[in-house]
């Protein structure tokens, strides 16, 4: 059985079901599905960092990294229309769905792509990065999230993270502050912790 959402072809059947969501005053429809990450609402996390977000003052495109059906990356697009969002996710079910509620969301300057971490992205470089991690696909995988983002920012980008402390915030952190030269702890809220790294 592969039904993980960090699976690249979920074994979930489908059972596609669309719903509205506010994010900072927003209105969303999203349409999601079996097999992909948090399928009837918004993650707490991810909502969360969308609200604390603010762009860096470098120019640059934003990528969402581990995009699931696109609220963040679409959410972004929405409030920074003069910058390219692009969203990745190894599970392709997730891909086609996040270029779905784009679309349904008249988001034009957001993309979705099937890449596994930065393995199609090539050599390309992000003003900011945004990541809530697939914490069961294990710490490995999720510390290479970070190493991989950091070779990816432009000079003064910033990676922006968001891990519960019960599943592994403590050790994120410490990972963080061996990798960036600032690590800040932007908020925390219901166990969630926000890091931005520059």
């Amino acid at each position: 059985m592969v039904d993980q959402y960090f699976s690249k072809n979920p074994d979930a059947i489908s059972e596609r079901k669309s719903w509205t969501y506010t994010l900072k005053d927003q209105l969303y429809t999203f349409t999601t599905d079996n097999g992909v990450f948090s399928k009837s609402e918004v993650d707490y996390g991810s909502k969360k960092m969308i609200e604390a977000f603010v762009p860096p003052a470098v120019d640059g495109p934003i990528l969402d990294l581990g995009c699931g059906y696109g609220p963040v990356g679409i959410a972004l697009a929405r409030e920074n229309e003069e910058r390219e969002i692009l969203g990745v996710d190894v599970n392709l079910r997730a891909v086609e769905l996040a270029n779905e509620n784009a679309k349904q969301n008249n988001v034009e300057n957001a993309n979705f792509i099937e890449s596994d971490k930065f393995d199609k992205i090539g050599d390309r470089k992000f003003a900011a990065i945004l990541t809530n991690p697939p914490i069961r696909a294990g710490k490995k995988v999720v510390h290479e999230m970070l190493e991989q983002s950091k070779q990816a920012l432009l000079d003064g980008g910033e990676l922006w993270v968001v891990i519960q402390k019960k599943q592994g915030a403590p050790s994120a952190q410490k990972k963080l502050e061996t990798l960036f030269q600032t690590v800040e702890l932007v908020t925390k809220q219901k166990g969630y912790y926000i890091f931005k790294a520059k």
